[in-house]
């Protein structure tokens, strides 16, 4: 397997559901076999709207809303799922979208390669300006992973060309994805975020009980620790102790707890470390996957011998016992 440059596109739309066209809209929604009568509907809800400012007890004039879904809906983000579905077949490298958040990436082994990433780019930009839907060439941003290679990927916009801005990091959906892959800066921000939590916990309670930590701690700072941790679990002895860090320093808020080991601590309010939490979460996820408990694949993540029952009875052993740690809690 040849290894190469990853380039990513993160492309950003100019106000994406407020500017999709109601027309446009219907139009999309007749291709996809919808009924009249439905259609009807969702003309009427739709269109016909209008909108005015107040500011303090003045109220500008009334406008007529001519295009966007209604947001805060459950219908309103449907619409607009229809309207971007068609989105991911003009192209021919990976995309993934979520909302109007959008990204399309290819392996770049030589600059040539970088050439069908550009193609594809200049594909969306004549879809947007089909349907109405802009993106917005200064916010578009491309992050290169791997080796660098001298590539440079552009976008029209009213009759200029902007080139789109090289970034190391990039925040997606409440994690921080960075050019190297490492999961440090998240593990910073994760702990900072949940420590600030816990200082304002701290500020506000002067004396918790066992229960009452439990109740505050797993509600509001252990899932700042934990956010999509599927994805960036660290594997540095530094980013594990800065996750740590936040879990052995909460435990203390208990004065009757405070001068006792870590370890006691944890076995106290009934908790585990961090690391062995997400060990055993892995453990639960591959016993799923290699008992086809999850709709996926396990020849993509494992290859059986003749003794791979023996790895599901032992996953199974391992869930029920209990956690299993790959290192001693610390004080």
């Amino acid at each position: 397997m040849q290894h190469g440059d990853i380039a990513l596109l993160a492309l950003d739309f100019r106000k994406a559901f407020d500017s999709v066209s109601h027309v446009k809209l219907l139009q999309k929604l007749r291709s996809y076999g919808i009924g009249q009568k439905l259609i009807n509907w969702i003309q009427d809800y739709s269109t016909n709207r209008e909108m005015a400012v107040r500011v303090n007890d003045k109220l500008s004039s009334w406008a007529a809303v001519l295009s966007d879904v209604p947001q805060g809906s459950v219908l309103g983000s449907l619409l607009f799922l229809l309207f971007m579905n068609e989105l991911q077949t003009w192209i021919i490298n990976s995309i993934k979208m979520f909302a109007d958040d959008t990204k399309i990436w290819c392996r770049i082994i030589t600059r040539e390669d970088s050439f069908g990433l550009q193609e594809d780019l200049n594909k969306l930009i004549s879809w947007s300006q089909t349907w109405l839907l802009r993106f917005h060439p200064e916010k578009c941003k491309v992050m290169h992973t791997g080796h660098q290679i001298n590539t440079e990927y552009k976008m029209e916009d009213s009759e200029k060309t902007v080139q789109l801005v090289t970034i190391k990091e990039e925040k997606d959906l409440g994690i921080y994805i960075v050019n190297n892959l490492k999961p440090s800066l998240q593990c910073t921000k994760s702990s900072d975020k949940a420590m600030s939590v816990m200082i304002l916990k701290k500020r506000n309670f002067k004396s918790i009980d066992i229960e009452e930590f439990n109740l505050l701690y797993k509600a509001y700072i252990r899932p700042h620790l934990e956010y999509c941790i599927q994805v960036w679990s660290p594997y540095l002895r530094k980013n594990i102790e800065c996750l740590e860090r936040v879990q052995r320093r909460a435990t203390k808020l208990l004065g009757s707890l405070r001068k006792k080991p870590y370890a006691e601590r944890l076995k106290a309010l009934q908790l585990t470390t961090l690391d062995k939490r997400r060990l055993r979460g892995d453990l639960i996820e591959t016993y799923k996957i290699v008992t086809n408990k999850e709709n996926i694949d396990s020849a993509q993540f494992f290859e059986f011998t003749d003794t791979g029952h023996d790895l599901r009875n032992c996953l199974s052993r391992e869930i029920q016992v209990g956690f299993v740690g790959r290192s001693s809690a610390k004080e």
